[in-house]
């Protein structure tokens, strides 16, 4: 018996014995129309023909991964498109964006039983993970099933690589079955290749988050918004964390006393926690409107709390100025790109972890201001509505940081789709091993 089956075996027994606790969480993440059972693999067996399956953890990878979804939908609509998820809230996200246009599925827990199901059922042509949800189990059965898996917009934080290389074997072996590696930047790429993936399929195509699409309609919603609003100024304080908003309502009080009309509109990460960030904000004394109950920011309200889904970019249009959240306390940061791409000025905290690269270049380019703590974030605030040409220096700029560097997704839509033509070539229309035992 080989050393990684050793090791497998030994995931396996994890696992299980592990299988009580991991059912708790997957029962609080769950939506009515999908029945538990997905996580074990118990989805409808499909009929054979050719099937792209995306799998997009959460909210931020659905988000990521939404324009490569669209770019296959276009290209190839002779083939079904499922997408699965891992979280409720990106199931919601899914639905949100592409409706009946794609299928969705929970994905399985990484048992051998159930991933093993789950693939014989799903009998995909060809396997799309968006940045980093490797399970061995999973990957695995696609191996079995000669179901050829890529990695697009792969990224590895430190965090990530730390865990996987403190279970090299297992990684190893995984990687083994990967077919490409599209890495969002050349330490990304570095590491899948420390892990143990090889050289050859390992590629730097660029980060797929460049590659967001801009639309009139979404421009005009927002203007809207702002008309809403009135004339003030506004600040978007998007993906936020606990322990973050006590900051960013501290550094509003701070902009309130020079600019008392000043509206903030904070916009939590996690919908579980819209009803205790409302409760943060009263408990400051802040008179709080809740857009999920349609209501209107009037002159006295100085917070807008943005509790609904698929939002957040119309509202970081609307801004004058956008806090990207997950910064300011150790989580590793959101989308910067989400501000920059419709010109409005961008300030992080320090902890970006999760996008290393897209930091720094926003930073070379004077695109993004970086604040430690609320009082700095108060300070840099008043400075960009203090001084208009400053606002529209640094909103221009982190704008052309987004246009310059787009290119990620048509390398990988044109990856994609070689594998996708070469999976039908070779096991003809049913597009995998599956459909041939």
């Amino acid at each position: 018996m080989r050393r990684a089956d050793w090791v497998r075996a030994a995931y396996d027994g994890a696992l299980y014995l592990a299988s009580p606790l991991i059912w708790r969480r997957v029962w609080r993440e769950s939506v009515p129309t999908r029945p538990r059972g997905e996580r074990l693999g118990l989805i409808p067996a499909r009929p054979a023909g050719p099937r792209l399956w995306v799998h997009a953890a959460s909210v931020g990878e659905v988000v990521t991964a939404a324009p490569l979804i669209r770019g296959l939908l276009k290209r190839h609509p002779e083939a079904e498109l499922v997408v699965t998820t891992m979280t409720a809230t990106g199931a919601a996200r899914v639905e949100s964006l592409f409706g009946n246009e794609v299928s969705h599925h929970f994905l399985p827990l990484d048992f051998p039983g159930a991933t093993r199901r789950f693939i014989a059922r799903l009998a995909p042509t060809l396997a799309i993970i968006a940045e980093t949800e490797l399970w061995p189990n999973l990957i695995g059965a696609c191996a079995r099933h000669g179901v050829p898996v890529l990695i697009a917009n792969g990224r590895l934080s430190d965090g990530a690589f730390r865990t996987y290389r403190r279970f090299a074997t297992l990684s190893r072996d995984m990687l083994r079955h990967v077919d490409w590696v599209g890495a969002k930047a050349p330490a990304d790429a570095e590491r899948f290749r420390m892990l143990g993936c090889p050289d050859e399929r390992v590629e730097v195509t660029g980060a797929l988050k460049f590659d967001l699409q801009v639309d009139a309609r979404l421009l005009d919603e927002s203007e809207c918004l702002r008309t809403s609003w009135g004339r003030r100024f506004v600040w978007v304080a998007g993906s936020t964390h606990p322990g973050e908003e006590e900051l960013l309502l501290a550094a509003h009080a701070s902009v309130c006393r020079r600019y008392p009309e000043a509206l903030l509109v904070l916009v939590p990460r996690h919908p579980q926690r819209f009803a205790a960030v409302a409760e943060l904000c009263r408990s400051r004394g802040e008179r709080v409107a809740r857009r999920s109950c349609g209501e209107v920011p009037d002159a006295e309200t100085r917070v807008l709390l943005g509790d609904t889904m698929g939002e957040l970019m119309h509202f970081y249009a609307a801004a004058d100025a956008a806090f990207v959240g997950g910064s300011l306390v150790p989580v590793g940061g959101h989308n910067l790109l989400e501000p920059a791409a419709v010109g409005t000025p961008v300030i992080s905290g320090p902890y970006l972890d999760n996008l290393r690269e897209i930091a720094a270049t926003l930073a070379e380019a004077r695109a993004r201001r970086e604040v430690t703590d609320a009082e700095a974030l108060a300070g840099a605030l008043l400075e960009l509505f203090d001084d208009e040409a400053a606002r529209r220096r640094l909103g221009e700029a982190g704008r052309a940081v987004v246009d310059a560097n787009r290119g990620a997704l048509a390398k990988t839509l044109n990856e994609v789709s070689d594998r996708f033509g070469q999976a039908l070539a070779a096991y003809g229309p049913t597009g995998s091993e599956n459909q041939r035992v």
